[in-house]
């Protein structure tokens, strides 16, 4: 039987045809990892998993995109890193898979004593919430329908857009992404229900980046990268700053399958795009990262596969920790 909806849900149908400033207006900005397979150093930084999350400051606002897989990695992970998240209100989430939103419940819960405000507000791309079933049979296999319910108890907003929107000044969702580009294949199993009751193969419509127009160009944050590399940072850059260099990739690209010939396609479209630092992590592969890091051109120092605790800084670039050197 298919869930029954009963949280919040606030619909934002926002374009990207607002005014822009006339220079980049992100000028500090840095990316904690606090979720991913590998944990970066030994005793010091955590433990790595299955699943992503990072801690985003801009100045002094703060966004923490996606939550983690197990629901304790993340609020462990901070902790140690000494990030307390109370201060932090707004959650991007990526896409509605668990390795993505295991985090949320706990997160919320472990902080909104000390601030009700803490983790309170949830921003999803259009068709997170769909209903995802078997191949065969009704069941509902979207994990965060039970999740967001769950949130919505805890006093929580899910904030849903389906096109580009400007978070703050330089700081961007890009809402769900089209597949110009035949660059990653459907969901092995399982299909989506689209309104209308069109029931379709998965191939996560929802899938969203964080865009930052920095003073150094666009630096793009992925969670998984359902919607494909390429196809994500052009619509980065179509929505933020048409004709803009891509400074920097971070997060996970879905790129651990990519066949060799694929991965090279890859690498030339990113030097296209004026590419000068890489930073794969979560469901990116380590390989992929080395392969993209030999057609691209990139030197060692800025091609890093992602550790918890590795963090990219505007002007600094990637520090990656002693696990990924």
């Amino acid at each position: 039987m298919i869930l029954r909806r009963s949280f919040v849900l606030v619909v934002a149908v926002l374009f990207a045809g607002s005014i822009r400033a006339a220079e980049p207006p992100v000028c500090d900005l840095r990316i904690t990892l606090l979720s991913t397979n590998l944990a970066g150093n030994p005793g010091m930084s955590g433990m790595g998993e299955g699943g992503f999350a990072a801690l985003v400051q801009v100045g002094e606002q703060q966004w923490l995109f996606d939550t983690g897989h197990r629901a304790e990695t993340v609020l462990n992970n901070a902790a140690e890193l000494d990030l307390p998240l109370d201060e932090v209100t707004d959650v991007v989430v990526s896409h509605n898979h668990i390795d993505h939103t295991g985090g949320l419940i706990t997160l919320r819960e472990a902080w909104r004593e000390q601030n009700s405000s803490a983790l309170s507000r949830v921003y999803v791309g259009r068709g997170a919430l769909w209903s995802r079933l078997a191949d065969v049979g009704e069941t509902e296999w979207n994990e965060f329908v039970a999740i967001s319910e769950a949130f919505a108890r805890s006093g929580g907003e899910i904030v849903e857009h389906d096109a580009p929107v400007e978070l703050s000044p330089g700081v961007w969702l890009t809402g769900p992404i089209k597949r110009i580009h035949d660059e990653q294949s459907p969901m092995r199993s399982g299909h989506v229900l689209w309104p209308g009751g069109i029931r379709r193969r998965d191939d996560v419509p929802e899938d969203m980046a964080m865009v930052f127009d920095t003073t150094d160009g666009l630096v793009v944050l992925a969670g998984c990268g359902h919607a494909g590399l390429i196809n994500t940072l052009e619509k980065a850059r179509d929505a933020v700053r048409p004709g803009a260099k891509v400074h920097a990739v971070i997060g996970g690209l879905h790129l651990a399958s990519m066949s060799d010939e694929k991965l090279d396609w890859t690498g030339e479209k990113l030097s296209e795009f004026g590419l000068e630092h890489l930073h794969g992590a979560h469901c990116t592969g380590i390989a992929p990262v080395y392969h993209l890091r030999e057609v691209v051109g990139l030197p060692r120092e800025s091609a890093h596969v992602g550790a918890v605790g590795s963090t990219f800084e505007l002007g600094t670039g990637i520090t990656p920790l002693w696990i990924a050197r």
